[in-house]
């Protein structure tokens, strides 16, 4: 018996119950589309984060509280006099700005409008410079509104949209917390970094916010700017040195802050997305062997349904290769059928997006997903196979 007669046995095989083997290659599409949209959904993770600390600039370094707080019996928090510090021709030639921050939450009112703003900043002017924020409508703070502590506030887009709708937000008066700022600007839209929207955000004085919203507790952050990509090692060297010596920290001692860039802050969070898409990925190749378990048990179910007709063909001179290839022919053929779903599946739901995050789908995923989903066929249909091919025609014959 050929390759094609054993493959037109298969098929009139599968049609018999079209209805059983659709429902055996769902366990294959759903363990196929799940590999390929996970995967997707990781890689858009990962690019999405990869895209935010970018937008930040390549000069960009952040001073933040140590977690633990350093030494518990010297640990100082973080100050405005310390950002002004490392702003230092002489002991920090390599800084080229560098902006206190301090972020918390706020309610907006408007009217009857109330909006939940997730992330109010409080800084100074150069960090508009120093996280590449451009003014789209209105102005930015001055160095003078932070001195005097003006209630004045710039809007991210998002933001804006959301507590003055088609109405002109600058100009316009907003209450945070029940305290009335006066909206100076909206800025340009950055886009939304998966979870997290750039755009959903009130940037005011320091000194407003600290007065009227956070008050006067340690910086979430210090965001400073180096005078180039080349020379953020030296600026990070220079920020050390000073903060050691505002802080008392002593050679070899455990400081109360840390110091990341952005090409560190990007390692991390590219290792952490790694290891959740493989976690993922892990989660979806169970579901493949959910899927493969479904087979064998399909397989064996079919191959005690059709003993006599195996007797009969076994009987009349059909090898056991025969019986061993039409069976396996069976299992690989649903796999595949399985896997070609899955991976239509897979393909039309990374158009979606999925909690904010735009799944980027990897090519090789789908040629993995695909190829597993057609070993699987072969691996799981070799014991229900096997047990066909070995039936003697007698007792095929004698089975009721």
């Amino acid at each position: 018996m050929n390759f094609l007669e054993i493959l037109r046995f298969a098929i009139r095989g599968l049609t018999a119950n079209k209805l059983r083997s659709a429902l055996t290659t769902l366990g294959i599409t759903i363990g196929v589309a799940a590999v390929i949209l996970l995967v997707a959904v990781g890689n858009g993770a990962s690019a999405a984060i990869a895209a935010s600390i970018q937008g930040l600039g390549t000069n960009v370094v952040n001073v933040s509280p140590a977690r633990g707080g350093g030494q518990s019996a010297t640990a100082r928090p973080l100050t405005v006099q310390d950002a002004h510090a490392l702003v230092d021709p002489i002991g920090a030639p390599d800084v080229k700005a560098a902006s206190p921050v301090v972020t918390t939450t706020a309610t907006a009112t408007r009217g009857q409008t109330s909006y939940d703003i997730p992330s109010v900043v409080g800084t100074e002017p150069a960090y508009f410079t120093t996280t590449n924020k451009e003014i789209a409508d209105g102005a930015l703070f001055t160095a003078e509104d932070v001195t005097a502590a003006r209630k004045v506030v710039v809007l991210g887009a998002t933001t804006a949209q959301s507590i003055f709708g088609t109405a002109e937000p600058v100009g316009g008066n907003v209450l945070l917390n029940g305290i009335q700022f006066t909206v100076a600007g909206v800025l340009k839209a950055q886009g939304s970094t998966g979870p997290q929207n750039a755009d959903d955000v009130a940037i005011a004085p320091i000194s407003a916010v600290q007065n009227s919203l956070a008050g006067y507790g340690s910086l979430s952050q210090i965001a400073v700017q180096a005078t180039g990509a080349d020379s953020v090692s030296l600026a990070q060297a220079e920020i050390t040195a000073i903060l050691d010596a505002r802080h008392g920290i002593r050679a070899g001692g455990t400081a109360d802050y840390q110091i990341q860039n952005s090409e560190q802050l990007l390692a991390t969070r590219t290792s952490a997305t790694e290891t959740f898409t493989v976690l993922l990925a892990a989660v979806a190749a169970i579901s493949l062997l959910v899927g493969g378990i479904g087979v064998t048990n399909i397989m064996l179910v079919t191959v005690t349904e059709r003993i006599r007709e195996i007797g009969i063909r076994k009987a009349v001179g059909a090898p056991r290769s025969a019986i061993l290839g039409q069976f396996l022919a069976e299992a690989t053929m649903l796999s595949l059928f399985g896997g070609l779903l899955g991976v239509a599946i897979g393909l039309i739901g990374s158009r979606f997006t999925i909690s904010g995050i735009q799944p980027v789908v990897v090519p090789s995923s789908i040629f993995l997903a695909f190829a597993v989903s057609a070993l699987i066929g072969l691996f799981f249909g070799v014991f229900p196979a096997n047990r066909a091919a070995k039936l003697r025609p007698i007792d095929a014959l004698r089975h009721e």
